[in-house]
């Protein structure tokens, strides 16, 4: 893959101790002087990275000693450099062979252990662990067990032990390209969707090396009626520069992106990559803004990754006080919109070495990223943990590998899974004859071990308006655990379009609130306790408008989040939200006056029902008078089951008719 400054350094094994393109070595005696001569012109050339021009004379330099153990060394070194992977072998394992196949133990330096490292370099980097293992086998006994080298080996053998295991007991996976309408560009990398899966947003890397941030949506055609992904376009004007755009995050309702910035001379920002931020208002992205300095530093900060709602930032940094060279960090932002001071994951998910490109699940529970300091299959591989805040162990779980074909001997840089759990993008590097070639977004559906680990969310996404009028209204979605009383997730609806998307976790019993200045509220209520997926239709999405009620005379909505035993008019300790929310809007509109309005179903006794519902009614009442109303702007009454809400004796129907109403006097 390419090397682009906001994603990945990709393409070299970190568990090399020595540095291989500047390896000196100098044992040419007993070589004849046309064949040092030859040498000396090829190790001039290969010094100034003119590989291929080395060839030559490395490989005519053997034909006069073909014992010359340096000339095969550098010339497996310049065949590795100009991507001849087999070629490189094959000088790498003559080298070896003239060395006799087993150096004696603290002899391994020089070009012994340059054709050690390159052969299993190569090897690991083609896959190919059950080759690399007896050859690291060997190595090793090369050094003391305790020294650094032994470890950097043992580590490597440790990577083609996991690898093989990995190879021969794969993950039922079948990756395949999401479209052919996305090949645009030299490459296509770290893609992000929005939780209906409808709007994509990834990083192309175009040929003269700039890379942009572009769009693409899923919509019927013409030519293809079921629909499907569309050309791609540059994500805005206001974003992509002649400098380096990329590894972006959306918000759940693809509103608000963070994405990765390079310096070159257009965005003067805090060091060499920083974090910038945009936000949507109808089909225009804002001007972006940099994050400001506690977010990015002098060092290195990029591949961000939003929580649902966009109040969670998680990104990649090397800054001081890390685990090790680029660690995961957290932000939160606060409820004036600014962001905290970041926060080091530590351990388990970071380590000594590199972590990157985070992706944190529309659960707000399960965190995907790439690593290399964990133990893989090669380089980059992607992991899962999962946040455990109910758990007696609490934090993050011990990352597990997501197993092979979707971890390779390859980088793997970048991994988003749907909010419903089902499908899995990626970016995949396609290869010819054991080299990367371009990196193409790839999908795949999640299989069962990994799905059982990812909790889905459901979505529900509309339009908010004026009731009376239809007009669209900037309003705010408040998503509450009745259980707890605890805010989950605070969004906005669109001001042009209205248009809002609300992630709701499986598992829960919620309370959401649409308000607005000049509206009274409306409360919506979902309950996903001991049901399945399919029961509540997680993660298909639920399409529900909201019109809101100016407030005025005769105006009226339903408390949807109140809760009562059957047959009794006691609250119980979930109505809490609801009574709270009313009583704020009562003190932030301190001349309203309101009804307080009981109804039943129409079973039961008449009487005995009109006098339960005025009881209800009332328990309302008092408990706001308690919260500080007046209770002279507040009046209770009952109707029984002479008012339903909808005709009909079904469960569905019943349910909708018990309810507790509030109108403006």
């Amino acid at each position: 893959m390419n090397r682009n400054r906001s994603g990945l350094k990709l393409g070299v094994l970190r568990w090399l101790f020595i540095a291989h393109w500047s390896l000196v070595i100098g044992h040419c005696q007993a070589q004849s002087k046309k064949a040092v001569d030859l040498y000396t012109q090829g190790i001039n050339l290969f010094n100034q990275r003119k590989a291929t021009e080395a060839i030559p004379f490395f490989e005519q330099a053997l034909r006069e000693t073909p014992a010359f153990v340096d000339a095969q060394v550098r010339l497996g070194q310049a065949y590795e450099f100009t991507r001849r992977p087999e070629m490189a072998l094959n000088a790498y394992r003559a080298a070896i062979a003239l060395q006799g196949n087993q150096p004696a133990t603290g002899s391994a330096t020089g070009a012994t252990a340059a054709a050690y490292q390159g052969s299993a370099q190569i090897l690991l980097k083609l896959g190919r662990y059950s080759e690399a293992i007896p050859l690291l086998e060997v190595f090793l006994r090369s050094f003391a067990p305790e020294s650094a080298k032994a470890k950097q080996v043992q580590r490597a053998l440790a990577i083609a032990r996991y690898g093989q295991e990995a190879v021969q007991h794969p993950v039922a996976v079948n990756p395949k390209p999401l479209s052919e309408s996305l090949k645009i560009g030299e490459s296509q990398y770290f893609p992000v969707l929005t939780a209906d899966e409808q709007t994509l947003v990834f990083t192309m890397l175009k040929p003269e090396g700039d890379e942009d941030l572009m769009t693409a949506t899923f919509a019927e055609s013409s030519d293809r009626p079921e629909g499907g992904w569309q050309t791609p376009t540059p994500l805005s004007a206001n974003i992509n520069t002649p400098d380096n755009e990329g590894t972006a995050s959306l918000s759940a309702d693809g509103r608000l992106l963070v994405f990765t910035a390079c310096q070159s001379g257009i965005r003067q920002g805090f060091g060499s990559c920083d974090l910038y931020s945009s936000q949507k208002t109808g089909d225009i992205w804002s001007v972006p803004q940099n994050l400001g300095p506690t977010i990015n530093t002098r060092d290195y900060e990029s591949q961000p990754s939003l929580s649902a709602d966009g109040r969670q930032l998680y990104f990649i940094s090397n800054r001081p006080g890390g685990s090790g060279q680029r660690d995961i960090w957290r932000s939160t932002r606060d409820a004036s919109g600014n962001w905290t001071e970041p926060v080091n994951l530590g351990k388990p998910i970071n380590t000594p070495l590199n972590e990157a490109s985070p992706f944190l699940h529309a659960n707000g529970q399960a965190l995907f990223f790439a690593s290399d300091g964990h133990i893989g299959l090669g380089g980059y591989d992607l992991f899962l943990s999962r946040n455990r805040p109910d758990s007696l162990k609490a934090g993050w779980s011990t990352p597990v590998n997501l197993g092979y074909p979707i971890n390779t001997s390859e980088d793997q840089a970048s991994l988003f899974v749907s909010a419903n759990g089902t499908k899995a993008y990626y970016s995949f590097e396609e290869q010819k004859e054991g080299v990367s070639q371009k990196s193409r977004i790839y999908t795949f559906d999640l299989p069962a071990i990994l799905r059982e680990q990812v909790r889905p969310v459901n979505y529900l996404k509309g339009i908010v308006t004026d009731a009376r009028s239809s007009k669209p209204i900037s309003a705010t979605l408040d998503l509450i655990d009745v259980r707890t009383n605890q805010s989950l997730s605070r969004i906005s609806s669109d001001a042009q379009t209205g248009q809002y998307v609300a992630v709701l976790p499986a598992g829960g019993e919620y309370a959401l609130y649409v308000s607005a200045p000049g509206y009274l509220f409306k409360s919506l209520s979902f309950n996903y306790l001991d049901k399945t997926s399919t029961e509540t239709g997680m993660g298909q999405g639920v399409s529900l408008d909201a019109g809101l009620e100016p407030i005025g005379a005769t105006s009226k909505e339903t408390l949807n989040n109140l809760f009562f035993e059957t047959g009794r008019y006691e609250l119980s300790g979930k109505s809490l939200t609801e009574l709270e929310r009313l009583a704020d809007f009562l003190k932030v509109n301190p001349t309203t006056r309101i009804e307080i309005a009981g109804h039943t179903d129409d079973r039961g006794d008449p009487a005995a029902n009109l006098e339960l519902s005025r009881k209800r009614a009332q328990a309302v009442v008092d408990y706001l008078a308690r919260m500080g109303v007046s209770p002279t702007r507040l009046k209770a009454i009952g109707y029984g089951k002479t008012r339903p809400a909808v005709k009909g004796v079904t469960d569905e129907a019943r349910q909708r008719n018990r309810r507790i109403e509030w109108r403006v006097m």
